[in-house]
């Protein structure tokens, strides 16, 4: 599974050092989760870790 950010993103840079994958970075415009590497920080943590830091709830499972 993955997780998308949507265009509320207002560049905040909070998710980015939250991800153990680097699944995270700056699009053309706003930040973009690459799909490939991100797993819901299965395997490092029991929750998605980007999801909580975004104060405009705009990270949603894909």
């Amino acid at each position: 599974m993955s997780l998308q950010i949507l265009d509320d993103c207002i560049n905040c840079d909070m998710c980015v050092p939250e991800c153990p994958n680097e699944a995270i970075f700056m699009g053309s415009s706003i930040y973009v989760i690459d799909p490939d590497l991100c797993t819901e920080c299965e395997g490092y943590y029991d929750q998605p870790q980007c999801i909580p830091v975004c104060p405009v709830d705009c990270i949603i499972p894909l």
